[in-house]
């Protein structure tokens, strides 16, 4: 592992202090590549069983192959891959059902719901949900649920397991554009018909529903901690954020016309605004993996590079990158899982 912009400020020294995983089973979606695929092979490292959810692709070959080769340098179990496309609740469906027939005995100790696009255009899925809700929030939701008779085998046979949910610093944004309210319009079936297309990197309508994805993403971990809390269950929901990292996320952005504005600058601006703001792809995996591994971990709980410290419900510029701590929230952010409006 590497950085190109200057190396691993907080990665070894996390994952150096994070435990065993023997004998844990850990499914990740999205790690074909940045902060998945990180995570996944730490996970190996550490003795866990992975289970790797991806869309079918050249790709998803190669990184069940190189995941496959760090667990068995680990002496781990072999890794597994299953076939998940997240813009089609079929597919995740039929993923479900493959994870139950895999994993009836074991359980599963992690569902890490890491994947993600950003700044994409006003398209619908097959399902005709908007195309960033979908991938980032719906089917992770819906997997969330199929995956939870497992989580519940997990816990009752090794004392718990853990649903990790991946949002972002643009969970709340700035800019007349954005309402930082989680609106009910951008969940349902009105794909293509969400305000249209913008080319400004994190301005616009594309951000304007990156952002709801996000926000949702936050708002689902807090609804879900709170079910399972008043449940009795021993299933815990955490949130990270990974601050600002150069992973494929970015590039997808640039690929899918949602950056057209950086294209004006040459590529030495381009270097240098992206060594200032960026930290490296194995930093930004660290919040998910304190979430996923991390014994000292609550339900609940928001890791990510601290900022402000989350509590001010603006967006922080200061969560781009640094040390991993517990965010805190104001009430409005709690007030989400209530149907009631953010303030």
């Amino acid at each position: 592992m590497g950085n190109l912009l200057g190396g691993n400020r907080h990665f070894e020294g996390v994952v150096a202090g994070l435990p065993s995983m023997a004998g844990k089973v850990v499914a990740v979606t999205g790690c074909t590549s940045g902060t998945g695929k990180i995570f996944a092979q730490v996970c190996a490292e550490k003795g866990a069983k992975l289970v790797l959810l991806n869309r079918e692709s050249e790709r998803a070959t190669q990184a069940l192959k190189d995941i496959s080769e760090a667990a068995k340098a680990a002496g781990a179990p072999e890794p597994s891959g299953i076939p998940c496309d997240l813009m089609s609740f079929k597919s995740v469906r039929a993923a479900g059902e493959k994870l139950q027939a895999e994993l009836r005995e074991s359980g599963l100790d992690v569902l890490c719901n890491n994947a993600g696009i950003m700044g994409f255009g006003d398209k619908a899925t097959e399902d005709g949900c908007d195309i960033q809700m979908q991938t980032n929030h719906l089917s992770h939701f819906l997997l969330t649920y199929l995956c939870m008779p497992l989580l519940d085998k997990a816990a009752s046979l090794r004392g718990e397991a853990r649903v990790v949910n991946h949002s972002s610093c643009a969970r709340v944004m700035t800019g007349p554009e954005f309402t930082n309210k989680l609106e009910e319009k951008y969940m349902q079936k009105n794909g293509g018909n969400l305000g249209g297309d913008s080319e400004e990197i994190m301005r616009g309508a594309n951000f304007v529903r990156y952002q709801q994805t996000k926000l949702a993403n936050v708002a689902f971990t807090y609804a879900l901690h709170k079910r399972l809390q008043e449940a009795g269950s021993k299933v815990k929901a955490l949130v990270a954020h990974p601050g600002v990292a150069p992973t494929q996320l970015a590039q997808g952005t640039m690929k899918a016309g949602g950056a057209n504005d950086l294209a004006r600058y040459p590529k030495w601006a381009s270097s240098i605004f992206f060594k200032l703001m960026y930290q490296s792809e194995e930093d930004g995996a660290v919040g998910i993996l304190r979430n996923s591994c991390d014994p000292a971990a609550n339900s609940g709980d928001f890791f990510g590079p601290l900022g402000k410290g989350g509590a001010t419900g603006a967006f922080d510029t200061g969560e781009f990158k640094g040390p991993v701590g517990l965010l805190k929230h104001l009430g409005h952010f709690y007030d989400l899982w209530k149907g009631k409006s953010q303030k």
